[in-house]
């Protein structure tokens, strides 16, 4: 009767939180992640190839980390070539870098999208650019300033320095990007910073501006990410694995169970669509640490795409993918595939909208998916099926199934992609 009563709560507990029966213990998982470490580690050795490497049929325009005096000088050059054509009577015109979708191509021997080297004018005297030459001069005019101080700002502050002829922060955002590319440079060259937004966690120290900061102490709100990357330096970390989490949701549940303890890693988040600090130091912990890279990110279009910004970089800032990708990511989940297999109710599932249904079927069209066969599978399985589900949909097995079952299982599998 005892050993029936023992069967039957043993049988609930499984019910309640499917798989936990096969996971083993901790310490072959560890030396599962040992090995995935140590593999990862010697095959990062080689080289990265950059554009100067290949022969390209067209010319691509790439941006470089530049000092204050160098970034000086380039804005006082550009003037005085304006200046002597408004003295010529010529009027002046500044020459943009074109970032549009057209302009732009994803390398697959680099994978990542890089931004051809095309441009057109935006000339004062002309009625349709008059204002975006304004905002061009005005927005060179303040890096200028900030160049000659020395101090950095962030967008906002910059935005409200002239509200009146920006009007939109998304303006002034646009031009400062373009300004960049018109001077050749990094955009964190410019001495302009998003405000905080990623945070890190788990098993890093690292010192900012001098300070060193221990991630195993700082608490589950973690450490916000500097937005000067330039000032990050010294970093230590007896991690296996970096583990790149999509949502905030996800990222606290981790640092709450501490689940870098159980298995060392370290645990970094944007809160969302990644941020230019964000994806910086994950660059910069990739090369560094010479770690393997881990997403978790909702089983959706935006999750992947979230996941290809961070592996691959964004069109709308291709001209510095170079220093803002950082290579081979693995997608651990959660991947369409994982709703089946881990038995996520049908009431834990939404439904995909039109829109998400385009945007899955306009990414199977997209060359780095192309280039990776498990995720055209896994992407084409969502369309098919059209079902998504975020990481909190795991929840309902448990408000902790996702840091003491379904990642440890992921990891003891090696299901990544």
């Amino acid at each position: 009767m005892a050993d029936n009563k023992k069967r039957r709560r043993k049988d609930s507990i499984d019910d309640e939180q499917p798989f936990k029966n096969k996971l083993k213990p901790d310490a072959s998982i560890l030396e599962t992640l040992k090995d995935f470490s140590t593999a990862s580690s010697s095959s990062s050795v080689p080289q990265a190839l950059t554009l100067q490497d290949l022969t390209l049929p067209f010319r691509c325009r790439e941006v470089a980390d530049l000092s204050l005096s160098s970034v000086q000088s380039n804005i006082e050059s550009l003037i005085l070539k304006i200046a002597h054509s408004i003295i010529s009577g010529q009027g002046f015109s500044f020459d943009v870098p074109s970032r549009s979708a057209a302009n732009q191509l994803y390398v697959a021997e680099l994978d990542r999208i890089v931004l051809k080297d095309k441009s057109s004018q935006r000339p004062f005297a002309n009625i349709s650019t008059v204002r975006k030459s304004a905002i061009t001069a005005r927005i060179l005019q303040l890096i200028h300033q900030l160049c000659l101080k020395g101090i950095h700002v962030t967008k906002r502050d910059l935005f409200y320095t002239d509200v009146k002829l920006f009007q939109d922060q998304i303006q002034s955002d646009a031009v400062l990007d373009d300004v960049s590319c018109m001077l050749g440079c990094t955009r964190s060259s410019l001495n302009v910073v998003a405000a905080e937004k990623g945070v890190v966690v788990g098993r890093l120290i690292f010192s900012d501006n001098g300070d060193m900061i221990d991630c195993t102490k700082m608490g589950m709100g973690g450490k916000a990410i500097p937005p000067n990357i330039d000032r990050v330096g010294d970093m230590q970390s007896d991690a296996l694995f970096i583990l790149l989490v999509e949502k905030d949701a996800a990222y606290m549940r981790l640092a709450e169970d501490r689940f870098y303890n159980r298995f060392p890693c370290i645990i970094v988040t944007a809160k969302g669509q990644p941020d230019v600090s964000t994806r910086l130091f994950l660059r910069k912990m990739k090369t560094e640490l010479k770690l393997p890279v881990l997403a978790l990110v909702d089983s959706d279009p935006y999750g992947l795409k979230i996941l290809s910004v961070y592996g691959c970089g964004s069109k709308n800032m291709s001209y510095d993918s170079a220093n803002l990708t950082t290579p081979d990511i693995k997608w651990l989940g959660v991947r369409p595939s994982d709703l089946d297999k881990y038995k996520i109710p049908e009431q834990c599932r939404l439904p995909m909208t039109e829109q998400d249904i385009k945007t899955g079927k306009d990414m199977l069209e997209e060359d780095f998916v192309k280039k990776n066969p498990g995720w055209v599978e896994e992407l084409t399985l969502m369309v098919k099926t059209k079902q998504k589900a975020e990481i909190q949909a795991l929840s309902t097995f448990g408000f902790q199934y996702l840091s003491e079952v379904y990642l440890p299982l992921k990891l003891q599998q090696k299901d990544w992609l």
